[in-house]
């Protein structure tokens, strides 16, 4: 962001702090960024819960802080928190999709970085029921101490993740037209896990690969 001068700064404050006329029965409209196909405007944040939990269960929350440095890469800094967790992510939005850089762990101070990033999702035109997206990556996990970083492990992990189709889910956040996306994992020593995510365009994942459903959205 360009420094202002302190004359134009002083300016805009005063011009602030005017009254403003309008004409009579005029009204006046702020204008809203629109949300991106895949949401990551600055401030916009999700509520979510455990499927599996009562509605009066501590909450986590997903809010999306803004850009970010991650290594040598800029990206975009998510930061998830609740019930004595705190995460930081970071992610790449472009012509690939969504790439996952990494993510930081700060109450066990963690730091995990993918190499080469985890592909989320793709393009959004190629977003379709039937597609098929994946890849091979590293996970490099370090902790992050006042010393220096100590390397704790490497993990390779292959991912693929497959458009199941187009269906009517309901969360307590309401009832959505989501795309159904299977996604499968295997570590280096032969685990295996299946998830399902609900991921509905301008609206974000109404069920996360880890059961959490959306409460409530803040845009």
């Amino acid at each position: 962001m360009k420094r202002l001068y302190l004359p134009l700064l002083l300016l805009l404050a005063l011009a602030a702090c005017a009254p403003q006329q309008t004409a009579p029965h005029q009204l006046v409209v702020r204008e809203q960024t629109p949300v991106a196909f895949y949401p990551h405007n600055i401030g916009i944040f999700w509520i979510y819960l455990p499927q599996t939990d009562p509605s009066d269960y501590p909450k986590f929350r997903l809010s999306v802080l803004g850009p970010g440095q991650f290594g040598n890469a800029s990206a975009t800094k998510f930061r998830f928190s609740g019930r004595g967790q705190e995460r930081i992510y970071y992610r790449r939005y472009g012509i690939n999709g969504v790439e996952l850089l990494g993510f930081e762990e700060k109450i066990t101070l963690t730091k995990v970085t993918f190499k080469p990033p985890i592909l989320e999702y793709p393009p959004e035109k190629l977003l379709q029921p039937g597609y098929v997206w994946g890849g091979r990556s590293v996970a490099d996990s370090e902790f992050v101490l006042p010393s220096g970083n100590q390397k704790q492990a490497d993990i390779s992990i292959d991912y693929r993740y497959r458009v199941k189709g187009e269906s009517e889910v309901q969360v307590p956040a309401g009832v959505f037209k989501a795309l159904v996306i299977e996604l499968k994992v295997t570590d280096n020593k032969g685990n295996k896990t299946t998830q399902e995510i609900w991921f509905v365009p301008h609206v974000g994942e109404v069920r996360t690969k880890e059961g959490l459903v959306l409460i409530e959205k803040g845009f």
